[in-house]
């Protein structure tokens, strides 16, 4: 692909995920934001104002245009799939959001139908890119803990999101378990055993809903790593993000970032600090514009990109077996898809 010009890219979806998105691709020298579609075209017309981008009201729309490079996916989950295909037809790059699908049967038909295509496809699990996360998984990658024996991750949200928006996420394991069971395997690739179980302590309407606000996951690789996961719909001191390798020869943590390192100490308190960076779009800003740089590097130079389709496919196949194993109170046993 020319290097000479910025790539040209369409972005889907004018919500909060598709507002990081544009902010980013206009923050890159390296990319031109183009198109930006939604149904909901007053959202699209709003975001575009004053980027020079056109807001489009169909995907027809959008493919039609010339030269399209790429297109960033931040539309419902319930679109993914069509727009996957739809620009893998049309030789054109993808950095689509999690999840593919909620219906595993669906993701498996639609990489059947990817399978001899070239285009770059990227998975939108941007905490890979969280360089405190990063680093750690690079230094155990480099065996500088010597074997890696244990794995936790924490992932708390600061409350509960909109009983509507809960309603259509595919439930805890789907939605926010899906980033800690996709570290998971970006730390311990091979998953073979999965044990969870859920609780509802503090939200009505999620158990109106049919789902949980707090969950536990034990996973086990085939190495025999021990992988626990703590998720939480709620957590009063901020987003709790924290992540902790224990190996043979040491161990490596990741914890909660604040504003500032900026620490009082006085007569009421030692280390007092500000409160943790409260939101997600917060805490992975960074995150989010490490994620689309790596996603125009692997379009530039050729390189598969990572996370890709069967990362995707591979956390929803986690997390419908954490769902089993909390609803039946069995270990479930993963096969390759």
């Amino acid at each position: 692909m020319s290097t000479d010009r910025p790539l040209k890219v369409a972005l889907f979806g004018s919500g909060r995920i598709g507002q990081v998105h544009a902010r980013n691709i206009l923050a890159n020298p390296e990319l031109e934001l183009a198109l930006i579609a939604d149904p909901y075209i007053e959202g699209a017309q709003a975001l575009a104002e004053g980027t020079g981008a056109r807001a489009v009201a169909t995907a027809d729309e959008v493919f039609a245009s010339d030269g399209l490079d790429a297109i960033i996916i931040g539309s419902p989950t319930s679109t993914h799939v069509d727009l996957i295909s739809r620009a893998a037809a049309h030789g054109v790059a993808a950095l689509c959001e999690k999840p593919i699908d909620l219906d595993l049967d669906r993701v498996l038909s639609c990489r059947d139908s990817l399978r001899d295509s070239e285009t770059p496809l990227m998975l939108g699990f941007n905490r890979r890119f969280d360089p405190n996360f990063a680093s750690v998984q690079a230094r155990v990658q480099t065996g500088e803990i010597g074997r890696l024996e244990q794995l936790t991750i924490i992932s708390r949200d600061p409350a509960p999101a909109p009983a509507a928006y809960i309603a259509a996420s595919g439930g805890i394991f789907r939605d926010q378990s899906i980033h800690d069971l996709d570290m998971a395997r970006f730390f311990v690739p091979d998953i073979i055993e999965v044990s969870a179980t859920g609780s509802n302590l503090f939200c009505d309407y999620i158990e109106e809903a049919g789902d949980f606000d707090s969950v536990v996951i034990n996973l086990r690789g085939r190495g025999g790593e021990q992988i626990t996961i703590i998720n939480s719909r709620h957590s009063a001191f901020g987003h709790d993000q924290r992540l902790e390798a224990f190996g043979s020869e040491g161990m490596l943590t990741a914890g909660n970032l604040t504003p500032t390192s900026v620490r009082k100490f006085s007569a009421t308190g030692a280390e007092e600090s500000d409160p943790y960076l409260h939101f997600f779009l917060e805490r992975y800003a960074e995150a989010y514009r490490l994620e689309l740089e790596n996603f125009v590097r692997f379009i530039r130079e050729g390189i598969p990109c990572s996370p890709g389709f069967d990362d995707g496919l591979q956390a929803l196949v986690l997390a419908n077996a954490a769902e089993e194993s909390a609803r039946s109170g069995r270990v479930v046993k993963i096969g390759q898809e």
